[in-house]
């Protein structure tokens, strides 16, 4: 198969090829490694590579599921698998290795997504902007190489936006797939907690907020996707509401009229980029066209700054727990110099003071956001809303390498203002790129559902992306 074809596919349509038996597993993953050699370096994109031993892989697989054996990337989130060693962005963590799968590590593989190297992330996960000292510089974003892929799934979002896979892992703790989703110009959906499978190491992350998914360039990969790995994993701690039986088939269902909340604005009066504004206008008129409502509303109160210092919080007590795990793992009695970046070795010093009962306060104020958003909903089917509150950052603009913790998350929640509340909600969320800047820059749009209401959000997603459709745009890094 030849690279250009290759790239003008989306997943499914891959799939189909290899059903038909035009294209092997092998075939497309040695397109995949091509393209990810000519372009991955100048974005900075990949860890972990493991070229030679996934083409063997694909060369022995078997087809199985809605992929039936197409080229994949894991997040370098510590998403365990036996092929793929992790450091979560960290020098500390570097090499993490693992003796068995996550779960959702084996339902990415029964569903015929062949891994052939991870994506990078920022330190521990924890920034909007994938900058980690230990990836030896900033990955950068395929549309403009001085701005941000965002983060923390900057490396998927680009090599998604790149046409190295169709689709690929993302996990998302506070906007960590839809911010990329938004810088990058592709299709990211944040799931409701208890969708995905967490286990069988963990039961949750970050108090809740954090669960697993994928970037995708069509709305069918990801709602194919989800088919393929959600499900109740036994012994979870939460189980989302039940799913339909199909989110694909679901998107072919004739649609009904909808209700929808236009927010312009953003909590705690932070301000919106006009580009934003404009977007998430548009966007709004698309769905008039449409034929649903669309009401001017506002974000209800939820109380913003306090919930940045609880989410702060939340991470701190987290950073804690993995620095102190590591170093009993390793024997190293305490941090070296360079470990962390600054920012983070802060935060772990915070952590170190961070009085229990504050920490159940944190985790009690999400639960608190999530009856008040899901109450402010029972008016609404969807909420749309920018995705960031600017254009894609500039690299070094919001870094973990200088300041303090809590003003950097300050700044991240000036930054990522329409996300992470959605995440303490645990209601699903979307970034759409439905827009476009004069320079090429996209702008990301976010339909936000019920809680457990994934397929609602895809079959908007589906509709929009009919009306205005973007899978087609492949970026070329250094190329405008």
């Amino acid at each position: 198969m030849h690279d250009t074809e290759y790239q003008a596919l989306d997943g499914l349509a891959l799939a189909d090829l290899l059903a038909r038996r035009e294209v092997s597993p092998e075939s497309l993953m040695a397109c995949a490694i091509r393209l990810a050699q000519q372009r991955a370096p100048a974005l900075n994109a990949l860890c972990y590579e493991r070229f030679e031993e996934s083409l063997d892989v694909a060369r022995g697989w078997r087809p199985r599921g809605a992929f039936g054996g197409i080229p994949f990337l894991l997040k370098d989130s510590g998403l365990a698998h036996t092929r793929f060693p992790s450091s979560v962005g960290s020098r500390l963590l570097e090499g993490t290795g693992y003796a068995r799968n996550a779960t959702l590590a084996d339902r990415f593989e029964d569903a015929g997504l062949i891994s052939f190297a991870r994506t990078t992330v920022p330190e521990f996960c924890m920034a909007p902007t994938t900058e980690a000292a230990r990836n030896g510089g900033p990955t950068r974003n395929p549309w403009d190489l001085t701005r941000s892929s965002g983060g923390s799934s900057g490396g998927a979002a680009a090599a998604v936006a790149a046409g190295i896979v169709p689709l690929a892992h993302g996990s998302d703790g506070g906007g960590s797939i839809r911010i990329p989703a938004a810088c990058c110009g592709v299709y990211g959906l944040k799931v409701s907690r208890g969708r995905v499978p967490m286990g069988p190491f963990r039961g949750e992350g970050w108090g809740g907020l954090a669960t697993d998914g994928v970037l995708s360039r069509s709305v069918r990969d990801t709602a194919a996707a989800l088919d393929a790995i959600a499900g109740y994993e036994p012994g979870a701690p939460y189980a989302a509401p039940p799913a339909p039986a199909s989110y694909l088939k679901s998107l072919d269902e004739p649609r009904r009229r909808l209700r929808i909340a236009l927010w312009r604005e953003a909590w705690n009066g932070v301000s919106v980029a006009p580009e934003c504004v404009a977007a998430v206008e548009r966007a709004a008129a698309l769905c008039r066209d449409l034929g649903h409502e669309v009401v001017d509303s506002a974000p209800p109160d939820i109380e913003y700054e306090a919930f940045v210092l609880a989410h702060a919080n939340v991470l701190a007590g987290n950073i804690v727990v993995t620095v102190d795990t590591r170093l009993g793992m390793t024997g190293q009695s305490a941090l070296r110099d360079d470990d962390l970046e600054p920012a983070l070795r802060q935060g772990y010093e915070y952590g170190k003071t961070l009085p229990a009962a504050q920490y159940i306060g944190s985790v009690n104020r999400f639960h608190a956001i999530g009856r008040i958003l899901e109450g402010y909903m029972e008016g609404y089917d969807a909420i749309l809303s920018p995705s960031l509150t600017q254009l894609p950052l500039k690299l070094g603009e919001l870094s973990t390498a200088k300041g303090s913790f809590l003003d950097f998350r300050r700044q991240v929640g000036a930054y990522g203002t329409f996300s992470a509340a959605f995440n303490a909600s645990g209601q699903p969320a979307a970034s759409l790129p439905l827009a476009w800047t004069d320079a090429g820059l996209p702008v990301g749009v976010q339909v936000v559902g019920r809680y457990g209401r994934e397929d609602l959000v895809l079959a908007l997603s589906a509709q929009l992306e009919a009306a205005q459709p973007w899978a087609g745009r492949i970026a070329v890094p250094g190329q405008r």
